[in-house]
């Protein structure tokens, strides 16, 4: 199945979204709309005109000219150029305030003061680079650009323009993570590229290109010990392969398959201890995942013995069972040799142990999209198999797992038809009423619709049932029969859902791979 999960990018975290020991609502009596009051009044800031923006960066030019001078005059002197380094501190802070005035960034490019504020983050001083880190991100919010897209993406035309991003990772490359202030402005670097990229969405391939962030990213995952800024690294990752090609083919080629295997292998046999660090754990598949799309990261993963490790973790029934179960879906998919390496490693005893519901609980996959979603996968992975395994003694073996213990796997198959055939029922009957409703759908609408509803499920469903019909077993033909029997069905209903998939089949592999795809279909309609 190749479809990333969704990613909700409005849901940023903030560095500093923490309490302070010692500040909870214990007081009730206090009045809090006082205290509202109060603190509003202190941290009011008058929003800055055009008059206030020209005065702040004049004073910005200046302060940068006089540390530029001193430096240059006493460049061994450190005492004689401190205080123009105090000054140029204070000027970056309070060109902060630009932040609640984003119409003035248009004014602040054409005053040209863009490159003076990036060049610093090269200045010898770490501590005014960190300002210019802190001041961009805040410049690029994303709750300043929910309301003023043009105008931010004005600013950030110019960033890019101006190198931006070579020297957002030339400083970050420089950074010191066990320093509590570089710490924080390596986070920082991070949210600023995500800002960026949620503005200009070229800019997930420009940073790749131009930079070694991919690098950098790698070699902060590599790090065993957990972090805050190991866990943002691997969402930064994520951003950047879920929707470049690009960027995938780049990482593999950057020995990133590998990297990744090892980053999850720390966690086949030992759970996460935090939430942070479980959706650390988290971001890490979802990279893998990413990067198993193109064909010649699958040939990779399976070189590293990516199945293998897929399958440990699964068997040791840890948090990452589910992630492991999409790693494989992923691999698997239109590539045949991950589906030969599965069955020669012994694989299959342990999908149909999820396929027949033996699912390990724990905190985490107690809640029922969970199950829901883990179902998917495995009936995907399946349907991976059958269209990978196509003669010899592979596909017996895959064939006779349907046969043994009186074709249970065909009882659970015919189950899981069943559920997913209702659901899609009551979704067309909602649909249908809609347009009585007068509120009318394209059929475009209405298929997508379906296909949330569980239609896709159901169409792979009704693949392996065309491969297992078409197999042409007697057992296993009788069983389908009874059971479509018992729930009033014929198989022309399953050809229904057959040939709904046939004509939907999309070109995105080529045009080649849908008429394959769309014969291998046609061949289960006349079957059945």
């Amino acid at each position: 199945m190749e479809v990333v999960d969704g990613r909700n990018s409005n849901t940023k975290r903030k560095r500093d979204d923490v309490v302070p020991n010692g500040s909870s609502n214990s007081n009730n009596d206090i009045d809090l709309s006082l205290l509202e009051a109060v603190e509003k009044s202190q941290n009011a800031v008058e929003a800055p005109d055009l008059r206030t923006l020209k005065k702040l960066v004049l004073s910005f030019e200046r302060r940068l000219k006089d540390n530029i001078g001193a430096r240059l005059k006493y460049p061994d002197q450190p005492d004689r150029f401190a205080d123009s380094e105090v000054e140029l501190h204070e000027d970056l802070q309070k060109l902060k305030v630009l932040a609640g005035a984003p119409d003035l960034y248009p004014d602040l490019v054409s005053l040209n003061t863009v490159p003076s504020i990036l060049n610093l983050l090269g200045h010898d001083n770490t501590d005014i680079a960190i300002d210019v880190v802190q001041l961009l991100e805040e410049l690029t919010d994303d709750e300043v650009f929910d309301e003023n897209d043009e105008a931010v993406g004005v600013l950030v035309d110019a960033l890019v323009d101006n190198n931006v991003l070579e020297l957002l990772v030339q400083n970050l490359q420089r950074l010191n993570d066990s320093d509590p202030d570089e710490s924080a402005a390596v986070y920082g670097t991070l949210a600023t590229i995500e800002n960026l990229i949620e503005v200009k969405p070229a800019v997930a391939e420009l940073v790749c290109e131009r930079t070694k962030l991919f690098k950098w990213l790698m070699g902060k995952i590599k790090v065993r010990e957990f972090d805050g800024n190991k866990q943002y690294a691997s969402e930064i990752l994520a951003i950047l392969l879920q929707s470049s090609v690009a960027n995938q083919k780049k990482l593999g080629q950057m020995n990133g398959v590998d990297v990744l295997l090892q980053a999850v292998a720390m966690y086949k046999s030992k759970d996460p201890k935090s939430s942070d660090e479980a959706e650390m754990l988290e971001n890490l598949f979802d990279c893998l995942c990413c990067l198993l799309m193109p064909l010649e990261n699958k040939e990779r993963f399976v070189k590293a013995e990516g199945v293998e490790l897929m399958i440990i973790i699964i068997k040791q029934k840890k948090s990452a069972y589910g992630s492991a179960i999409r790693a494989l879906d992923f691999a698997m998919t239109k590539y045949p040799p991950a589906c030969e390496r599965f069955i020669d490693v012994l694989g299959l005893k342990t999908a149909f142990a999820a396929f027949m519901g033996k699912i390990p609980i724990n905190k985490k996959n107690k809640k029922e999209r969970y199950h829901e979603e883990l179902e998917e996968r495995i009936v995907s992975l399946i349907a991976s198999l059958f269209g990978g395994i196509l003669r010899g003694s592979r596909r017996e073996r895959l064939l006779s797992k349907f046969v043994e213990n009186e074709c249970e796997k065909i009882d659970r198959l015919m189950e899981l038809y069943m559920r997913y055939s209702d659901r899609v029922k009551a979704e067309t009957e909602r649909m249908d009423q809609l347009e009585l409703d007068d509120l009318e759908m394209d059929e475009e609408e209405k298929y997508n619709r379906k296909l949330e509803s569980g239609l896709y499920t159901l169409q792979l469903i009704a693949v392996i049932l065309g491969h297992l019909w078409c197999s042409e077993h007697p057992q296993m033909r009788a069983r389908i029969e009874l059971l479509l029997k018992q729930q009033k069905l014929t198989k022309k209903d399953v050809k229904d859902i057959l040939q709904e998939y046939h004509d939907n089949i999309g070109d995105v592999d080529g045009p080649e791979e849908m008429e394959r795809s769309q014969a291998k279909i046609q061949r289960f309609i006349s079957a059945l």
